[in-house]
């Protein structure tokens, strides 16, 4: 709210010069350059008041992040050369409020120095998989996943769409084992853990679209936690014309909700260091990015990219972010990559080099924790009235 009232501070008085703004009127169509200016500091005012507080505006917030610094810098340049200073002002101010919606990260062009990662750091690999190669040959699929050579894999989607905005479970185990014979596997809820470290542990979660496994790091056995997370997606591909179309984005909007608070807790209730990634269907202009940052630290400024994409709405369109690996203290995280999924999925594979960086813990009682029992038929997902849509 400060934020907002701060863009009303600026935009008051330049409705008052608007009229009488003798340079900005020595251009044809004169005035345009502050309407556009004002306009867009009063979606950015709505924008940062209604985020993340109304269902409807997870709509809006969809816009790929990099606008919200590009638009007002392309008006603030415009402006100063239609010598226009009041939306020069507004659009400046516009920029310099809406910066953090933009995804891009500053901190990014820092050079830094490659160092090797130390001895039992592991190379962990996060990926949305597209409902697990159900539209690309199952042979360049695999021999993909093989060649990432990681020692564990978060997969999400493993399931098939059914167009309706709901999935079918898959049952492709013997061949995922035939292709990791070196890995031990935990499936539940459309989600894949591989790894070839030793499991400890699968650990139940509040979030249902979640797949927790605590994992032995080499050398000294501490344990690290993985949060395999795979957060609703918040619209159907149906006609916005249609009443359904909105129905379903206010119900995802509740579940988005739901699964973030469940995962919120689990992260706060995790007594080991713990790495959190996946596909979280959040850019930073979408309001749940407040709580992805509560969540543990974010990685990608170590990937070197002033605006870093996951995903695309459609080839040559990589304009948005969904995709993070976060960390709690404990866990260090000493490279990150994107790496191109050669047309296999809409999404980048994520890839982090991770290592513990201090003494474990001791666990604390209470905590849910169940024996590793590996297997599609023991850790199928929710019962049919419980599975997830729109995954």
């Amino acid at each position: 709210m400060t934020t907002a009232g701060a863009l009303g501070d600026v935009l008051a008085p330049a409705g008052v010069l608007a009229a009488g703004d003798g340079a900005n009127a020595a251009w044809p169509g004169g005035g345009w350059a502050l309407w556009a200016a004002g306009a867009w500091a009063v979606f950015l005012a709505a924008h940062l008041v209604l985020n993340g507080r109304w269902w409807f505006w997870l709509l809006p917030s969809l816009l790929p992040p990099p606008v919200f610094a590009a638009l007002p810098a392309l008006l603030l340049v415009l402006s100063c050369a239609t010598g226009d200073l009041t939306a020069a002002v507004v659009a400046g101010a516009a920029l310099l409020t809406g910066a953090r919606q933009s995804g891009l990260v500053p901190g990014a062009l820092v050079r830094r120095k490659r160092r090797p990662p130390p001895d039992g750091a592991v190379r962990i690999v996060s990926w949305n998989t597209q409902h697990w190669c159900q539209s690309t040959d199952p042979e360049p699929f695999y021999a993909f996943l093989r060649g990432l050579d990681a020692d564990v894999y978060l997969l999400q989607e493993y399931h098939h769409d059914e167009f309706d905005g709901t999935y079918r479970l898959i049952d492709d185990e013997r061949r995922l084992r035939a292709t990791f014979p070196g890995h031990r596997a935990v499936i539940a809820r459309g989600l894949i853990t591989l790894s070839r470290l030793p499991v400890a542990a699968t650990v139940e979660t509040a979030a249902r679209r979640t797949l927790r496994v605590d994992l032995e790091m080499p050398g000294d056995g501490r344990i690290l936690a993985t949060f395999n997370v795979h957060i609703p997606v918040q619209l159907r591909l149906v006609s916005p014309l249609r009443a359904d179309f909105y129905r379903a984005v206010r119900t995802r909007a509740a579940d988005r909700a739901r699964e973030y608070r469940g995962l919120l807790g689990d992260v706060a209730g995790c007594p080991h260091p713990a790495l959190i990634a996946g596909d979280f269907n959040t850019t930073a202009a979408i309001g749940d990015a407040r709580r992805i940052a509560r969540l543990g630290a974010d990685a990608v400024a170590l990937s070197g990219r002033l605006c870093p994409t996951s995903w695309q709405a459609r080839p040559g369109l990589r304009w948005w972010r969904l995709d993070w690996v976060l960390t709690t203290p404990g866990a260090r995280v000493h490279s990150y990559r994107f790496r191109d999924p050669r047309g296999l999925s809409d999404h980048s594979v994520q890839e982090v080099s991770v290592s513990l960086a201090e003494p474990d813990r001791p666990a604390t009682a209470g905590l849910r924790i169940r024996h590793h029992d590996e297997g599609t038929r023991h850790a199928l997902p929710l019962p049919g009235k419980d599975r997830p849509e729109g995954q």
